[in-house]
């Protein structure tokens, strides 16, 4: 020992450089492995660690496993979000739900509108095709109230509506009865010229021209004013022969078969004359046999749902007598009152579309004997005398009992009433004045004429 430190001491006193590096390198070695030593002690303890936890896993529960489970389903619960009500919760739930809905068969009819009433989502067209508005959550069978009216209200209503009419007829044939002192010829000619234009037609204007003629003469009256007084007499007597109502309802259901062009406001009448037998308390059905045209079909649903009353379609693009013949079975299921069906749009130019409107009416009546008990015809006024070469074709194809002359209040070519009346002798039942509820008028000949001669203060006889 006394050597080696002797050697050492040496070496320190000849070559300190050389203690100095070798003391250096071996703090540096040392120190490395001091280093390796605990990073191998620290592996070592982890991997103990994860092997303990997998361990701990593997040999869990089954019980602790549910726990865990049940733990994570509570914290994924959403509450409803602020504002929201639990009733739009439910219905946005619904919307996920799908229900297969076995074929009704025509025999079963009756069990499958009865069925329906479980359900608050609609039938497929393809089965009943009934939509009822007492079977939804958002359309009860509630009609939509029409503000009551006095009759003298209803009077300055129809006033209104005729004032266009009234000034293109009788403003215009003032002016040419004004300024003349005696009846000639020419004032004959521009009397009739006024009538023409007027839309009462020239059949129709040499009518009521030789008639007024003839009954001055007869009095031997040559009072030019004479002839207004006279024409209010003469459109009277043809607007009386035309003059009738909807008979009482003595079938059950009633079936009210509508007819006419697109675009002359067959839809908005059809839910108006629903809306006055449901404010009378009649229990109506409403059936959508336009099945090629999906607007139309949405636009008299929206109407049903207005009034209050039951409403079936057909898948689109179906045969509209096959919906016709399911309407009339399910009105009779249920005891429905009334029963309105529309009918596509025809082209009166159109031979074979007129023959399916044929084949409707013959298939309706093979179902119910005396069906359809009306047929109307619904024509705009605006049309002026377009409107009577439709009812021509029309009256051709089907037995029209009616007509509804609509949009009086849009036009000052009302004076096709008269041709109307006098060249096709079919009934005008109503006439459409404004686009509320209760405008849907029906016809009457007296208060119409009234309405249409009267100027200044309005009054009643």
């Amino acid at each position: 020992m006394e050597e080696v430190i002797s050697f050492l001491t040496n070496i320190y006193v000849t070559n300190p450089e050389l203690v100095l590096i070798g003391g250096g390198s071996g703090v540096i070695l040392f120190s490395a492995l001091l280093f390796f030593l605990r990073g191998k002690k620290t592996k070592h303890r982890l991997e103990g660690v994860e092997t303990a936890h997998i361990s701990h896993v593997e040999n869990a529960s089954v019980e602790s496993l549910h726990n865990i489970e049940e733990e994570i389903i509570d914290e994924e619960v959403l509450e409803p979000e602020e504002g929201m009500s639990e009733e739009l919760t439910e219905e946005e739930a619904q919307e996920d739900v799908e229900i297969d809905v076995p074929e009704v068969e025509p025999d079963v009819l009756e069990e499958g509108i009865r069925a329906r009433e479980d359900f608050r989502e609609p039938f497929d067209p393809a089965q009943d095709r009934l939509q009822s508005n007492d079977e939804t959550a958002v359309h009860e069978k509630k009609i939509e109230e029409d503000p009551e009216q006095t009759e003298e209200g209803l009077f300055s209503r129809l006033r209104a509506g005729l004032s266009k009419t009234q000034a293109g007829l009788l403003g215009k044939l003032d002016e040419v009865l004004r300024h003349r002192k005696e009846i000639n010829d020419n004032l004959w000619d521009d009397f009739e010229e006024t009538l023409v234009t007027a839309d009462l037609g020239v059949g129709t204007t040499m009518n009521l021209r030789n008639e007024i003629e003839n009954k001055l003469t007869k009095k031997s009256l040559r009072d030019p004013m004479l002839i207004k007084g006279a024409l209010r007499e003469e459109i009277l007597r043809v607007l009386k022969n035309a003059e009738a109502t909807i008979p009482a309802l003595n079938a059950k259901p009633f079936v009210i078969m509508v007819a006419g062009v697109n675009g002359v406001g067959k839809t908005t009448t059809i839910g108006k004359l629903a809306y006055k037998f449901r404010k009378e308390g009649k229990g109506v059905m409403v059936a959508a046999a336009d099945t090629f045209r999906a607007a139309a079909v949405e636009q008299l649903e929206i109407w049903a749902n207005r009034v209050g009353s039951d409403f079936l379609k057909g898948q689109s693009g179906a045969d509209p007598s096959a919906v016709a013949f399911d309407a009339v079975r399910a009105a009779k299921a249920r005891g429905t009152d009334v029963l309105i069906i529309d009918t596509a749009g025809r082209l009166h130019t159109k031979a074979n579309l007129m023959e399916e409107l044929k084949k409707v009416r013959r298939v309706i009546g093979r179902e119910l004997e005396g069906a359809p008990h009306e047929t109307l015809l619904i024509l705009d006024a605006t049309t002026g005398q377009n409107a009577i070469q439709q009812a021509k074709k029309f009256k051709e194809a089907v037995e029209v009992t009616g007509i509804v002359l609509t949009k009086l209040d849009g036009t000052a070519k009302g004076g096709v009433i008269v041709a109307i009346a006098d060249e096709l002798k079919i009934p005008v039942k109503f006439i459409g004045i404004g686009e509320r509820l209760g405008d849907l008028r029906e016809f009457k000949a007296e208060e119409f004429v009234e309405a249409l001669f009267l100027t200044g203060k309005e009054t009643l006889h």
